[in-house]
């Protein structure tokens, strides 16, 4: 875990190993402070641990008191799909792409994940680069038509959330976010500490480095646990001006953890590497009723879900049980031969289709366990399991993707079977075997951040091919 400080005004830079020592650090102040936490569970927590003289927020929260809540009429309006909102813009024809139809919903998923795109950038203006790449759209010149079509409603779209009082377009949370930061706002403290800082959006680190002039700066993270690239975070500490320390020593587990968290840090090439704690006994082993199971992905969970409820389990699901929903809906659209708006599936227009890609598209074998999911036990199956999730505190067992378990720890847990080791390459080793292909980093990382869930026991499941791939046997 790294931590970086910057003085301003030329002034001495210190290094701080902990949220914990940023709290004692804080105590031993009475200039005023501002903490940027993750989330709102994280602002809260905090506000326990610092003094009265440092305020605990998000980043969000700050935006809030500042600009966003003059958009207040527009935040509780009610949901709509994005094919009603494109209609309001004036996205109602399909239209031809290569030979792919681009239909209404198509084409207003994309031009309003422009415009979250923009709003997560700290770009000054909305520019061709937020369109999103569409999946069977992802060539240059199939982009750049989309790019065409998509402007002028995304354009047409971010105008009407400037207005505070009525429009057709769902006003969010990072709409006052964008809003606020485009007004090159000076936060009044003397000192800002970042949390998380591996995972920002650009937006918050524009904000936040523009403070430097008037406040020190202090951000800590984890740069091994920078998994939300794909959403448009970054790690903002590799472009920080100032001083970093690693802190090393794990107080949540023992060695035998550490080691394993170590085989992971090796193949993400990230310098960092743990030292347990020798008075926690961590264990790897098989786990059979475990406290967490921990997923790759959220059709992963749904598997998970649906076992754990036919064998009389209690159930719960970090962040609820949304996303599934949602993937079910989709899915049960298609099937009935109507299209869907899920961004993963709104090009598909038959069930069908979805099937032949899966099957026979390298590009759609992420795409299979949900069709296989999907025609084994049916949506409405689905759907009735997500009905049926707990909340944690009377659960027997928590079920997470990765992602969503960030920040959280469980004393013992099961890496699910959802975690494929990467396809065999086309050479062969001395034994005639296969050679399988390199681990990427992104997934070594999000491999990282699973086996760094546990306490006192790991059973290492669907990661345990780790032992015998190449990469694996490899640490330094």
């Amino acid at each position: 875990m790294r931590h970086g400080q910057s003085g301003h005004r030329g002034g001495k830079r210190r290094i701080l190993t902990s949220l914990t020592a940023l709290a004692l650090l804080a105590h031993g102040t009475r200039r005023r402070g501002r903490y940027i936490a993750y989330n709102k569970a994280i602002a809260q927590e905090a506000a326990s641990r610092f003094p009265s003289n440092v305020t605990c927020k998000t980043a969000h929260a700050l935006a809030y008191a500042a600009a966003g809540y003059r958009y207040r009429a527009r935040l509780n309006s009610p949901r709509q799909p994005s094919w009603k909102t494109g209609h309001h813009l004036g996205i109602t024809k399909t239209l031809r792409i290569g030979d792919r139809d681009l239909s209404p919903r198509a084409l207003s998923y994309a031009t309003l994940r422009a415009i979250t795109r923009f709003c997560h950038s700290a770009d000054p203006a909305l520019t061709d680069h937020h369109v999103p790449r569409l999946r069977n759209l992802e060539d240059a010149g199939h982009h750049r038509e989309l790019t065409a079509l998509v402007m002028p409603f995304a354009r047409k779209a971010w105008a009407d959330l400037q207005n505070p009082d009525a429009g057709a377009v769902r006003f969010d949370h990072d709409h006052y976010l964008k809003i606020w930061a485009l007004t090159e706002p000076a936060i009044p403290a003397d000192f800002l500490l970042l949390d998380e800082a591996q995972d920002t959006n650009p937006v918050v680190e524009q904000v936040f480095n523009a403070q430097r002039d008037h406040a020190q700066l202090v951000m800590v993270g984890d740069s091994a646990q920078a998994i939300y690239h794909w959403r448009g975070a970054r790690d903002v500490m590799t472009a920080f001006r100032g001083t970093g320390l690693t802190l090393s020593q794990s107080f949540r587990f023992g060695p035998n953890l550490a080691t394993e968290a170590n085989r992971w840090l090796s193949i993400a090439a990230a310098p960092l590497r743990l030292a347990g704690t020798d008075s926690v006994p961590t264990t790897l082993s098989p786990v059979e009723h475990p406290d967490a199971i921990l997923c790759r992905t959220n059709v992963g969970a749904m598997r998970q879900v649906m076992q754990l409820l036919d064998t009389g389990h209690r159930v719960a699901l970090t962040g609820g049980g949304a996303a599934l929903r949602a993937l079910a809906h989709a899915a049960e659209d298609l099937r009935a031969g109507r299209s869907t708006s899920h961004p993963e599936l709104l090009l598909f227009p038959t069930w069908g289709d979805l099937q032949d890609y899966a099957a026979n598209d390298p590009a759609g074998g992420d795409l299979q366990p949900l069709v296989d999911l999907v025609d084994t036990h049916g949506t409405d199956a689905i759907l009735n399991a997500v009905d049926r999730l707990d909340n944690e505190n009377n659960a027997h067992v928590t079920v997470s993707t990765t992602h969503k378990s960030k920040g959280r720890e469980w004393a013992s847990v099961k890496i699910a079977d959802d975690f494929t080791p990467p396809r065999d390459t086309d050479q062969k080793d001395d034994n005639g075997r296969p050679v399988p292909g390199p681990i990427e980093e992104a997934e070594a990382r999000l491999a990282y951040v699973a086996v760094t869930r546990a306490r006192h026991q790991l059973d290492l499941g669907g990661l345990s091919w780790i032992h015998d791939h190449p990469d694996g046997t490899r640490m330094t």
